[in-house]
């Protein structure tokens, strides 16, 4: 069976946030004040997110990701992703984590079923990434990151690329993927929380690539299966690979293949657009009718594409820990 949206895009991946709550502050993630965090019976329970993964996965969808707020902080996740990984029909269950939390966990995740982790990591200077993080340790997330090596556990290192604050640091990113087999990919800073004068935090995938042909020759890869929207290069002669995303200069709505379910039940079909719909009432009616039901007016109302661009963000604010990125 196949999902398919009205404007012919086969969606088969699912992003699903098992919370709203984070053991970090990430200045693009969420403002300094915070966010007003879920009462635990406004957040759905790991029955009711099974449910959804459950009817997803017969509807079609092959891809399942894990999202938060931070999805390692909350209890019993890892008997909930041995549940997960053993649905028919998914093909791969991934998880997005800030890895701070990951020498505990790696090995857990691991034997749970996580094929892939993708950990956000913005800074590989301490000062600075406790700036971008407003509370975090350098340290601990570099050992979540040794800890999922060391367990065989493949992953991806995310980094929001800022103008002015970060931009200095895409050549240590890039000395990373020649001294290690590690994929990086820069993504363009989007102004989630609408950020007074965000759009001088913004450097393009254009840029970034410009400033890193510099000083290296660079080589574009094939895009493998199930990769994302990332543009995947190389620098000659290694084993690393970096990528590009563009939500704002390289629109991929095109290619888009995913939906949103955020830990409160409210689902998007895609991440800036104000249309949400609320799965907890065909929770509560129960049974596969219902949510399929829900899933398929979800799909339905998919746009064609966002509406977000470099001059302006004609969206409502939120804050990326409530939806699961």
């Amino acid at each position: 069976m196949s999902l398919i949206d009205p404007f012919g895009r086969k969606i088969d991946y699912l992003r699903l946030s098992v919370t709203d709550r984070c053991n970090l502050r990430c200045r693009y993630c969420m403002p300094a004040a915070g966010v007003v965090k879920r009462r635990h019976n406004e957040i759905l329970s790991f029955e009711e997110l099974y449910q959804i993964a459950a009817v997803a996965t017969e509807l079609g969808i092959q891809k399942i990701r894990i999202t938060g707020g931070e999805p390692l902080v909350r209890k019993g996740l890892i008997d909930f992703l041995a549940r997960l990984s053993a649905l028919p029909g998914l093909a791969e269950l991934a998880l997005t984590t800030n890895g701070s939390l990951l020498p505990g966990m790696a090995e857990d995740l691991r034997a749970a079923g996580v094929c892939r982790l993708n950990i956000s990591l913005d800074s590989l200077q301490p000062d600075r990434f406790a700036q971008i993080t407003r509370q975090g340790e350098l340290g601990e997330v570099l050992a979540g990151i040794a800890a999922a090596e060391r367990v065989g556990l493949p992953l991806k290192i995310n980094t929001v690329v800022m103008r002015g604050v970060n931009d200095h640091e895409i050549p240590d990113f890039i000395r990373l993927t020649q001294e290690r087999a590690v994929p990086v990919r820069f993504i363009e800073y989007m102004p989630v929380i609408k950020e007074p004068g965000w759009q001088s935090l913004v450097m393009t995938g254009a840029q970034i690539l410009e400033r890193i042909s510099r000083t290296h020759q660079i080589e574009p890869l094939e895009a493998a299966d199930r990769a994302g929207p990332a543009r995947m290069f190389r620098i000659k002669g290694t084993a690393g690979t970096f990528g590009l995303i563009t939500p704002l200069s390289g629109h991929f709505c095109a290619d888009c293949n995913r939906i949103r379910v955020a830990a409160d039940g409210q689902a998007s079909s895609c991440l800036f657009s104000d249309h949400r719909i609320d799965f907890r009432p065909a929770l509560k009616a129960g049974g596969w009718g219902p949510l399929a039901a829900a899933l398929k007016g979800l799909i339905a109302a998919k746009p064609d594409r966002h509406l977000l661009s470099t001059l302006d963000a004609p969206h409502t604010p939120f804050a990326m820990s409530n939806i699961g990125g």
